[in-house]
């Protein structure tokens, strides 16, 4: 059997120690060029390292080991594997009978801009992993990033969202709903005061924080959340209850399924996914079944 190794940062090639038990096994170390290359890919890294590969390896169609070792590793978490021990444990049964892959969906993110500012063709459609947003969540993880990596790995997110909570105003967004190919689009969420709009495929994100729970990854649907206005004092109060999903459970919360969607903001608001930068709204946000094979424990 032939293993590639992508090592994210911070990860050096120790970490490939206890799965290399087997020597029958050929190692090699990076992304291969294509699927005849390997039969498996092992990914160290966190929810911004699988994010920056997920293109290269839909496109592969290869099975994809994580390894949780970034500052979040909610993706990993999804997957039932929350330890690095989890994650030799699905190794192991890997090589031994290869009856622990499973194909997960992944959401994809189109911008619609088209004028000033807009990326390069082949950078209007990104895919992720876990959870995308706009709006506040969106303004924490561009603040989160510029922490120390290590912060970032004990509660950075947390720590930065607090004060920000203070510093964003609610802003108009208009969200358009599309489940069906062939339906219109109709507005679950039209030009009120919006603080936050999350796009889920996993159930956390900002290492923990149970935003949609009742999201999976393979039912074909994005779980999305939306926080209206909301008093800081109150938001600051709220905040806690994320982690429990009690959240869902406040007025100015807006909770629901869809399959295909289309986020418009007034002026141009970053999004961000997996805590990386996708692009600005306007853009499209959906989810492809079966994109992306995994091994579980």
């Amino acid at each position: 059997m032939r293993a590639a190794a992508i090592l994210g940062l911070g990860c050096s090639p120790k970490k490939l120690n206890p799965f290399q038990t087997d020597e029958r096994i050929h190692w090699q170390i990076g992304l291969p060029a294509d699927a005849d290359r390997a039969d498996v890919v092992l990914l160290f890294g966190g929810d911004g390292t699988i994010h920056r590969h997920l293109s290269q390896l839909v496109q592969l169609e290869l099975p994809v080991l994580v390894v949780p070792a970034g500052s979040g590793n909610d993706f990993a978490r999804a997957l039932g594997l929350r330890s690095v021990g989890d994650s030799v444990a699905a190794w192991r049964r890997f090589c031994a009978a290869q009856d622990n892959v499973r194909a997960i969906d992944l959401g994809i993110i189109v911008s619609l801009t088209l004028a000033g500012g807009a990326p390069a063709p082949h950078e209007r459609s990104r895919y992720f992993c876990s959870v995308a947003g706009v709006g506040l969540d969106a303004e924490v993880a561009r603040r989160a990033n510029a922490l120390p990596r290590w912060l970032r790995g004990h509660g950075g997110y947390a720590l930065t969202l607090v004060p920000t909570i203070f510093r964003f105003a609610p802003l108009p967004m208009k969200i358009l709903i599309q489940n069906e190919p062939d339906a219109g689009l109709r507005t679950a969420r039209s030009d009120r005061p919006t603080l936050l709009a999350a796009f889920a495929n996993t159930s956390t994100y900002g290492g923990g924080m149970k935003i949609a729970p009742g999201a999976t990854m393979d039912d074909g649907l994005l779980d999305v959340c939306v926080i209206g206005g909301v008093d800081p004092f109150k938001l600051a109060c709220m905040f806690p209850t994320v982690y429990f999903g009690r959240h869902l459970r406040i007025r100015e919360v807006q909770y629901f399924q869809a399959a295909r969607l289309r986020v418009e903001t007034e002026t141009p608001l970053d999004i961000y996914a997996d805590g990386e930068y996708v692009c600005r709204t306007p853009a499209e946000v959906s989810v492809q079944r079966g994109a992306l094979r995994v091994l579980i424990p």
